[in-house]
């Protein structure tokens, strides 16, 4: 974990992460306590809905509980590992109130294409059309 962001997680959870799976094939990382805020929205979740049983099946099927050691590391279970083809070279994105970890080559093929595509395939949802950057 980079050591910027080490001061604040360990004042927000302890050190204490849940990393799951996403279906972009990276990993999610949540500090325990908004990790807990998801876990309790997901199980609510209609359980009859396959879409929803999918995305509970998946987030909290993989989710697993892990700490940041004394040298800012975190140790990935093998299957979370394998799943987003970690090996030795990753991107750590921020997103707010998580982050992502992506295998390099995956992260730099996946943003090369998201950059390629055509604003008018994909409509802009009704959320981010009032939004300003």
């Amino acid at each position: 974990m980079p050591a910027k962001y080490r001061d604040r997680l360990q004042e927000l959870c302890n050190g204490q992460l849940v990393i799951t799976v996403d279906r972009d094939h990276c990993l999610l990382l949540y500090p325990l306590p908004e990790w807990e805020v998801i876990e309790r929205k997901l199980v609510k979740l209609p359980s009859f809905n396959p879409q929803a049983r999918r995305l509970q099946r998946l987030l909290i099927g993989h989710a697993t509980e892990v700490e940041i050691d004394g040298a800012g590391r975190i140790l990935l279970p093998p299957p979370l590992r394998e799943f987003a083809d970690i090996d030795k070279r990753v991107v750590l994105i921020g997103q707010g109130n998580k982050f992502e970890l992506w295998n390099e080559t995956s992260w730099d093929t996946s943003r090369e294409q998201w950059l390629a595509e055509e604003d008018g395939v994909h409509p802009l949802p009704a959320e981010l059309e009032s939004l300003s950057l």
